[in-house]
């Protein structure tokens, strides 16, 4: 396997998925390879259709369908996502940086995104966040440490930082798209941490805004990666590990630009997000 960068990354260019039997134990060695690396890019997925996205996917876990179905979907469990309206739902990913899933309790464990077209400049940023929040200064650490993202409309809250389930180090949750975001509950002071009550509700702007610029810095400064996609590229994504976002390409013109396609699943989550401290997301 070769790595997309030093830190986190694989990717793999002698593997035919729509070839392959899906053993036990291939599908443990993906997500082995998933708790170390954090995305898995399979390079020349030509032959791969829309029911054996789907397959693999379900044996990663549980495919979990929270989108709109678009007529030329290959498959109802396949998200498709285009720069023509007519070919797939555009402005996807395009509010801001985020992680799937922040309106469910546990959010998407895994994303897989396949490529069958792609244009010019429309590519997808990846931020680590383990290294996101250990690069911040310890002002900003001890404030994100305290924050929870209320989602609002009855759905469940979130901390902004905590344990990753499967890697057991510090992760984030957290979506900058306006409309998913009604605002930051802010923890008192109490020790121990685990007696702490988020009370404090902060605007949703001011953090919003900053936890933008720290993905896009962090993106400038190597520590993330703009992913260049190729036609027939196929990814799996550690959605609870990696914030991403869909950069202002992927809505090029078609005419200028080509077109993109890209078909998306969402592997349900299992683990409620979990602070060290042991409190775990809730609802208001």
């Amino acid at each position: 396997m070769q790595a997309l960068k030093p830190h986190f990354g694989g990717v793999i260019r002698d593997l035919d998925l729509s070839a392959v039997e899906y053993s036990k134990e291939l599908i443990q060695k993906l997500k082995d390879d998933l708790v170390q690396y954090r995305v898995l890019l399979f390079k020349g997925q030509h032959n791969l259709t829309g029911q054996q996205q789907v397959d693999l996917s379900q044996k990663l876990g549980t495919v979990e369908s929270t989108f709109y179905k678009h007529p030329k979907s290959p498959h109802p469990d396949i998200f498709r996502v285009s720069n023509d309206e007519r070919e797939g739902c555009t402005g996807v990913g395009r509010t801001g940086w985020h992680v799937d899933g922040t309106f469910m309790f546990a959010p998407f464990k895994y994303q897989t995104m396949h490529f069958p077209q792609v244009c010019k400049g429309g590519n997808t940023a990846f931020v680590p966040l383990k290294e996101l929040y250990e690069t911040q200064d310890e002002v900003t650490k001890e404030k994100w440490n305290k924050l929870w993202m209320i989602t609002g409309r009855h759905q469940a809250n979130h901390p902004l930082v905590y344990q990753h389930p499967y890697r057991k180090d510090t992760t984030m949750l957290f979506h900058c798209g306006e409309p998913f975001c009604e605002g930051w509950a802010e923890d008192d002071n109490v020790m121990p941490t685990s007696e702490r009550k988020p009370v404090k509700m902060n605007q949703p702007k001011e953090t919003r805004l900053q936890l933008w610029a720290a993905c896009d810095k962090a993106v400038a400064d190597g520590l993330g990666i703009e992913m260049e996609w190729e036609a027939d590229d196929f990814s799996i994504n550690d959605n609870i590990g990696l914030a991403h976002y869909a950069v202002p390409g992927t809505q090029n013109n078609k005419k200028t630009a080509g077109l993109r396609i890209l078909h998306r699943t969402t592997i349900a989550g299992e683990i409620r997000p979990r602070k060290e401290d042991g409190r775990e997301s809730f609802m208001m």
